[in-house]
């Protein structure tokens, strides 16, 4: 959509642009770096949306955004089109994943153990006031383990498969230059799963967990258990010309697996850059809800994706603010000639009011 001010607005413009610049600041490398460290799950919350993984560039462009992450996400993305593709990852499987974290609400006892990792799950939140006061908030030191828990992780559903508990499905291959690709294809519907799972893997967190809480709290038939949770880090690994892969590192993705009790055991899937449980969770909920022939919004594919896309969505919010003169005009000189040809009208044919209620008494 494109909008023309008024004339003569174009100063007005840029220096409302200037005056929201210079509530911010100057932006510094530490200012970038500070926001980094000290902000990293809302960086890869950005990075998630944004689909583009870069740590630095994130807290970039929050901080040139002054923390809107809508705005954020947009530059984000804006910049990763400028971006040429030089190559594609290989295939990456849950037993690659450097496992930082890994949890199961379905089993008590599951190959390779539970890993509690970094949590606040079942911590007591307490705002650290003394901070406004002077006092520094350092965490207590954390106790080393006896013994290290494995790197890798084997995979849940590959157990639950080999038990009978759920349905093995086989594995599709795809050549590198037939992988779909949202952010360079449109979204048509229905949506092939593989650009359904990209659609929710940088959907928007908030939208994402209203609609997976409305399906998890009556208004569909998905009533979760999380199968498997689990937070890592992935390797890039990427083939050369010539044909060796070699490693280019890591990045941090967080996944889940929420299955059904309903009918059958039935899997949701979710996994989306950086750390965010809420999200995969959520988003995972909504997977498994869209196989459902359930009239409700969060099992409509079409509603749930378009709805929970940031950028478009936020995008058409904020434009009503907008100049709207002449659509605006238009409607109240139809509403006008309404009122003008109603009067009109009424006149004409000298319809007489209505009697009160005396009137009929008496009559």
């Amino acid at each position: 959509m494109a909008y023309v001010a008024t004339r003569g607005g174009e100063h007005a413009i840029e220096q409302a642009e200037r005056l929201f610049r210079s509530d911010l600041g100057t932006i510094t490398k530490d200012t970038v770096e500070a926001l980094r460290d000290g902000l990293p799950y809302l960086v890869d919350r950005l990075m998630g949306e944004a689909s583009l993984y870069e740590p630095d560039l994130a807290a970039l462009a929050l901080a040139q955004a002054g923390g809107d992450l809508y705005e954020a996400v947009l530059l984000l993305r804006a910049y990763r089109t400028t971006q040429p593709r030089i190559a594609i990852a290989e295939p990456v499987t849950q037993p690659d994943l450097f496992t930082v974290r890994r949890v199961s609400a379905a089993f008590k006892d599951i190959p390779g153990g539970q890993i509690l990792g970094p949590t606040l799950d079942y911590s007591h939140r307490l705002l650290q006031v003394g901070v406004l006061m002077g006092e520094d908030y350092t965490p207590e030191p954390v106790i080393p383990a006896a013994e290290p828990a494995p790197a890798t992780q084997p995979s849940l559903t590959d157990w639950q498969k080999a038990q009978g508990l759920i349905a093995d499905h086989p594995v599709e291959t795809v050549s590198p230059e037939n992988i779909p690709d949202l952010t360079r294809e449109p979204l048509l519907f229905p949506a092939p799963r593989a650009h359904k799972l990209q659609s929710l893997a940088r959907a928007d967190t908030g939208g994402t967990l209203a609609l997976g809480y409305s399906t998890m709290r009556g208004y569909g038939d998905i009533h979760p258990t999380v199968n498997e949770l689990r937070l890592g880090e992935a390797p890039v690994r990427l083939r050369h010309p010539r044909g060796t892969v070699f490693s280019a590192g890591r990045v941090r993705v967080s996944q889940a697996e929420i299955i059904s009790k309903s009918k059958s055991l039935e899997l949701g899937f979710s996994a989306t850059f950086g750390w965010n449980e809420v999200k995969v969770i959520a988003a995972a909920a909504l997977d498994l809800a869209s196989t459902r022939p359930d009239a409700h919004p969060a099992s409509t594919e079409e509603f749930v994706l378009y709805h929970t896309e940031p950028v478009e969505s936020s995008g058409f919010c904020i434009h009503f603010k907008l100049p709207h003169y002449v659509t605006f005009q238009s409607a109240l000189d139809a509403i006008r000639d309404a009122k003008a040809n109603g009067n009109a009208a009424t006149a004409a044919t000298g319809a007489k009011k209505l009697p009160t209620k005396e009137q009929e008494v008496a009559l």
